[in-house]
């Protein structure tokens, strides 16, 4: 199947080619004509599937179908998104594909000041994508009404479970009308979910195209075997014998991740940092030099990692295995999105392979071993060396306040999209 085949408006149909696409993925083949014929949905998708764009075309084509009169600019579609990074990246897709159209779209999160926000709301907007927390700040101010909305997405639902926004919401769903076409996404559907949808959705269309805690089978995975103490210098030498590029590289910590970015600059390979002590302005400036090349490497920690989308992003490596198995999954999911080709290595040293033996039990496989001369491990760990204090924690005296969610609430006034509009 073609992208032409699906009966999108030819504006969207340029903008789908003008960035090189042809042929849907899964996903897309199954949710497009569901959500052009105006069913609900519930699709299961992992990362890297392209589930974005599924329904971004979809839901710009029966906007520009039935436009609406000028006077009445009330958002006519909400998509809630876990994180300031995912409705960042949802709204560059509305942009993206809604580029040949008369579409005004905004993205609205914490962590940036909220007048530029109530400026664009007053101007009027057609597609407005929120986190749960920003989104209720704007309905307690009366700065937005949900009373159009045509079309309410769900995205990520199991990430907003896990971060405690259930209650959220349930408020924002009660404040929208009952008329509605819903969309449901989430990588898993634990009981929770499946109640949540249940009260949501009316006889959906089932999309599943993510078998749970699967990795891409686009992603090629090894492991290199080292030494704790040897890992800084083996991951230089990966730079400089393999050429490599635009690598997303995780950390386990904030601390970590700053010192690691810090020595990879020294070294000569431009790189920088992202995590949740970074004011939201430094996240998307570090991004957006990644995703321009300025950067061969971004070092970010699992948190300040979700939402990230870069299309064919070649590498990511795990400098530190993640505690939870499952997070590897996200991880590497980064690369080999929307069918192309990735790698993803994982350094791994003696403490690390409880953690390896998880991560293989949960993906069902053994991940492909190599040897790099010069970094063999050691038949015994090296004892640890002592630890540095620990920063203060959010909240504690000398740290950072606690969001309304219990994260740390980047500072600064810098904006991203936040105000921006588009025609």
């Amino acid at each position: 199947m073609l992208f032409s085949e699906l009966g999108l408006k030819a504006e969207i149909q340029r903008a789908v080619t003008e960035e090189g696409y042809d042929t849907p993925t899964p996903i897309q083949q199954q949710a497009i004509p569901a959500v052009l014929a105006g069913h609900d949905l519930m699709a299961t998708a992992q990362t890297g599937t392209g589930k974005t764009a599924g329904f971004t075309l979809p839901i710009l084509h029966r906007l520009v179908s039935n436009p609406r009169e000028r006077a009445a600019r009330r958002p006519r579609v909400l998509v809630l998104a876990p994180t300031r990074e995912l409705a960042i990246q949802v709204e560059e897709s509305v942009r993206t594909y809604g580029k040949h159209l008369p579409i005004e779209s905004l993205a609205v999160f914490g962590g940036v000041g909220i007048n530029p926000q109530i400026a664009s709301l007053r101007r009027g907007v057609d597609i407005l994508v929120a986190t749960p927390g920003r989104l209720l700040d704007h309905v307690q101010q009366k700065t937005v009404d949900l009373g159009g909305i045509d079309i309410f997405v769900l995205d990520e639902a199991d990430r907003m479970l896990d971060m405690g926004f259930i209650r959220d919401i349930r408020k924002i769903i009660a404040l929208l009308p009952k008329a509605r076409q819903n969309l449901l996404f989430s990588a898993t559907f634990s009981p929770e979910i499946r109640e949540l949808a249940a009260g949501l959705l009316r006889q959906p269309v089932s999309v599943d195209v993510a078998p749970r805690n699967t990795a891409a089978e686009t992603v090629t995975q090894k492991v290199i075997e080292t030494n704790r103490e040897q890992k800084k210098d083996l991951l230089k030498h990966l730079f400089a014998t393999r050429g490599l590029h635009q690598v997303l590289v995780f950390a386990r910590t904030k601390h970590g991740a700053d010192a690691l970015a810090r020595t990879l600059d020294k070294a000569g390979i431009k790189a920088a940092a992202i995590h949740g002590d970074k004011s939201q302005g430094a996240r998307t400036r570090s991004l957006g030099d990644f995703k321009a090349g300025k950067l061969t490497a971004l070092v970010a920690t699992d948190i300040a990692a979700r939402g990230i989308d870069i299309d064919a992003l070649p590498w990511v490596i795990n400098y530190e295995l993640p505690n939870v198995a499952e997070d590897y999954v996200h991880r590497i999911g980064r690369t080999g999105r929307a069918g192309m080709a990735g790698e993803a290595i994982s350094l791994v040293c003696h403490d690390e392979r409880g953690n390896l033996k998880d991560i293989e039990k949960l993906i069902k496989r053994n991940i492909e071993r190599v040897v790099i001369p010069g970094f063999e491990p050691a038949a015994v760990a090296a004892p640890r060396p002592p630890q540095p204090p620990r920063p203060p924690r959010s909240g504690q005296p000398g740290g950072r306040a606690p969001d309304r969610k219990g994260a740390a609430q980047p500072g600064g006034p810098a904006q991203h999209r936040s105000g921006s509009r588009h025609r």
